[in-house]
């Protein structure tokens, strides 16, 4: 069973900074795969970013690419995603996920997630 906690969510001005950690706890975390969804009221839960902690390699949503990096601290078993020039469309609940193997775009391919934070972009 893996436990995946997020945090850094808050209130930001358009053109800010937020920094979000996701804790896990239990299995190795060396060998999943890490990600990033996101989620307007009303809206489908949407992929934003992934990291595969076996390689490193990462991937990036169109809508986010050039302005998050996803990256992580295998000793403390976190991972972050650093994001800049945030837009007001970018205010939504993230979710931390995790899987075995490779990196996957759909939600439905991880098997855990954490409680979500919320991120507000005021204009």
């Amino acid at each position: 069973q893996v436990q995946l906690v997020e945090s850094g969510g808050g209130l930001v001005q358009a053109g800010g900074s937020l920094r979000l950690s996701c804790a896990s706890s239990g299995r190795p975390f060396s060998t999943y795969t890490m990600a990033w969804f996101r989620q307007a009221p009303g809206k489908e839960r949407e992929f934003a970013a992934a990291i595969s902690m076996s390689g490193g390699l990462t991937k990036y949503a169109d809508s986010v690419k050039g302005r998050f990096t996803i990256a992580e601290d295998a000793a403390k078993n976190t991972v972050y995603l650093q994001m800049n020039s945030l837009k007001p469309e970018d205010k939504d609940v993230y979710y931390c996920a995790a899987k075995t193997g490779f990196i996957a775009l759909a939600r439905y391919n991880y098997n855990y997630w954490g409680q979500g934070t919320q991120v507000t972009v005021s204009s």
